[in-house]
């Protein structure tokens, strides 16, 4: 039996088909509008309507500001250094120190130049000789020559560096001697007790600047005999022996280029030749001789002493020949009471006194080991029999 003949549905398929067209549509506006977003909508909210009032506005593509090229700043150190300090100047009276010696003492001169650059009060006079030393009179004859300089500068502190050239041959009653032989030593030795006794002929503060180590381990060796001489003939006559050998070698005391300076950082010390010293080298030998010269001068090295006016300008005047030597083993109390020092650097209670210039308890013991006897009564004094003690009223 055949089956009833089905009507066709021309409307369902025409239907059908606007909505594949109008997907179709929308898919390919969105993808052609990049700049405007709209809200997907279903299948039945195109055939029925609905949802439109939810699209979104489209949104500005963000513009990125305009580079724009940074002023350059120019710091503080580049206006430092483009713009020097302006040089301070030097007092009519002041205090003049002398420097005398050889190629080291050069560089002494020079660092003690830097170090008190700013202090009005001091001047230094360079009158060094760099070929110069002891061992070579035909040359140069400091004995002969010390005294006029000295009377020619008047200075207030005499700085003296030398024996760097003195390791040669020495020509004794017409025979050349080899170095530190003991015609060699006997015949230096006078040399340079004639020279001290012209430096300390006119009661002038005198500082005698060691040698440091070399390269060379024989010339080392002969620098550590000429310290010893060095320093036990100038503390005979009241002289300062300024020992720097401990900055220019390391803990085992051995020769070295690099060190510290006198900031503490690690510099060039030292040349390649490992003779001659680089400018942070000398100025290093200079803080040493800075210091006693500063504890001699005083008042003088102040670098606001120009900042007076010249009503009461100071005449700089100090004892030109240091006091009697003392050994400070104690010293009075500082006032707490008194914190302006209105005093000046006096202690409470006196006068301030000098340094000396004798081994101290710690030097005995250091360079001698030699061991000062305790004081009477303290817990390390073990003298017998013991002495009564004192009653305490």
């Amino acid at each position: 039996m055949p089956l009833p003949h089905q009507p066709r549905r021309p409307a369902f398929f025409a239907a059908l088909a606007m909505v594949l067209a109008l997907a179709l549509v929308a898919t390919m506006a969105g993808t052609a509008s990049a700049q405007q977003r709209t809200e997907r909508k279903s299948i039945l909210q195109l055939l029925f309507g609905g949802g439109g009032g939810n699209a979104s506005t489209p949104e500005p593509e963000p513009t990125r500001p305009a580079r724009t090229s940074r002023p350059k700043t120019v710091t503080r150190s580049a206006v430092q250094a483009a713009a020097p300090a302006p040089e301070v100047t030097k007092l009519e009276n002041a205090r003049k120190i002398l420097v005398m010696g050889d190629f080291l003492a050069n560089g002494v001169a020079e660092g003690l130049t830097t170090g008190f650059a700013e202090s009005p009060g001091v001047v230094v006079i360079d009158r060094s000789n760099g070929s110069s030393g002891l061992v070579r009179d035909d040359y140069y004859d400091w004995p002969a020559e010390a005294a006029g300089i000295i009377s020619d500068v008047a200075p207030a502190v005499i700085v003296m560096q030398l024996g760097s050239n003195d390791r040669q041959q020495m020509l004794v009653n017409g025979t050349r001697e080899a170095v530190r032989s003991a015609n060699w030593l006997a015949e230096y030795q006078r040399r340079l007790d004639g020279l001290l006794a012209t430096l300390a002929a006119p009661k002038i503060p005198v500082l005698w600047v060691g040698l440091p180590a070399f390269k060379s381990s024989s010339m080392t060796a002969d620098m550590v005999a000429l310290n010893a001489i060095y320093r036990s003939r100038v503390e005979r006559v009241g002289g300062e022996f300024i020992d720097i050998w401990d900055g220019f070698v390391d803990e085992d005391g051995k020769f070295v280029f690099t060190g510290s300076d006198i900031n503490g950082q690690q510099v060039r010390l030292r040349g390649s030749d490992g003779i001659n010293l680089t400018k942070a080298g000398r100025r290093k030998v200079a803080f040493y001789v800075e210091k006693s010269v500063r504890r001699l001068l005083g008042d003088a090295a102040d670098a606001d002493i120009a900042t007076l006016g010249e009503d009461n300008l100071p005449e700089l005047n100090f004892p030109s020949a240091p006091a009697e030597s003392v050994n400070i083993l104690r010293t009075v109390p500082v006032s707490m009471t008194d914190p302006d020092l209105d005093g000046g650097g006096e202690l409470l209670g006196g006068s301030t006194t000098q340094a000396a210039f004798i081994p101290s308890p710690r030097d005995l013991l250091v360079e001698k080991g030699e061991i000062a006897p305790a004081p009477e009564g303290r817990a390390d004094d073990f003298s017998w029999p013991r002495k009564p003690a004192t009653a305490v009223k």
